[in-house]
């Protein structure tokens, strides 16, 4: 396969990546020296065939709980993934309940940043457990761009960046794990005139109920809430 080997070595911080990626032309269109359009060749960024983060500080600790090896691929391009990972003598084996705890993290943030009315966030929280879910019963692994896509038909990328932006360290492809997947869920409910729900793995965190008092305190109040409850005052 053609194309440019692109390789960096990258320090953020105390961190340091070793990054790799295949790059590939696509014809596109510049401005000349007349301001005329002329053709000109460009870099295609938007569909990199493969592209690798080596976690150096990870790989030489051999620590299980975080993977020191990620990548980001156009689909179809798991053999490619896997070869090359076979050339670097490296393994991208990942803790699926582990993983499947941190997009359900993700989830949890997404919507709460995102304010989303109640019946909107059941929604997209069916989505994506029956995406998991299904995934899970194939022996499939889950794909954030296509989960993403489920999760907001109308902005199909926004859960996909909220991840990225958010550096969870989530692969591009996570294995789903069913049991995780089986004890998330949603607390709902409505009462003179108040109504709450919160994701299930937030109970004894930052929601607690007071079963002696019969009340729910609330550690974590949503952004857009504490907005709306300071202009009152």
């Amino acid at each position: 396969m053609g194309g440019h080997l692109l390789v960096v070595d990258h320090r953020q911080g105390e961190a340091r990546y070793l990054i790799m990626a295949l790059l590939h032309h696509r014809e596109g269109f510049g401005i000349g020296e007349q301001l005329e359009i002329v053709p000109s060749r460009q870099l295609n960024l938007s569909q990199m065939t493969l592209g690798a983060r080596l976690d150096i500080g990870q790989w030489h600790s051999g620590s299980a709980s975080h993977p020191y090896l990620s990548y980001t691929r156009d689909r179809g391009g798991r053999k490619l993934a896997d070869a090359f990972a076979e050339v670097l003598g490296a393994s991208e084996s990942l803790d699926a309940s582990q993983e499947t705890r941190t997009l359900l993290k993700a989830f949890s943030d997404y919507v709460e940043n995102e304010d989303l009315p109640e019946e909107t966030s059941r929604e997209k929280t069916d989505a994506l457990i029956d995406y998991a879910s299904d995934q899970a019963s194939r022996g499939e692994p889950m794909t954030l761009e296509e989960l993403s896509e489920l999760v907001d038909e109308q902005q199909p990328k926004a859960f996909y960046e909220h991840i990225r932006n958010s550096d969870y360290g989530l692969a591009p492809e996570i294995p789903p794990d069913k049991r995780t997947l089986k004890a998330f869920k949603r607390f709902t409910g409505r009462a003179a005139g108040v109504s709450i729900s919160f994701d299930s793995h937030l109970l004894g965190a930052a929601v607690e109920y007071d079963e002696e008092n019969d009340r729910l305190i609330i550690k974590q109040v949503p952004t857009g809430l504490r907005k709306q409850l300071r202009k009152e005052e």
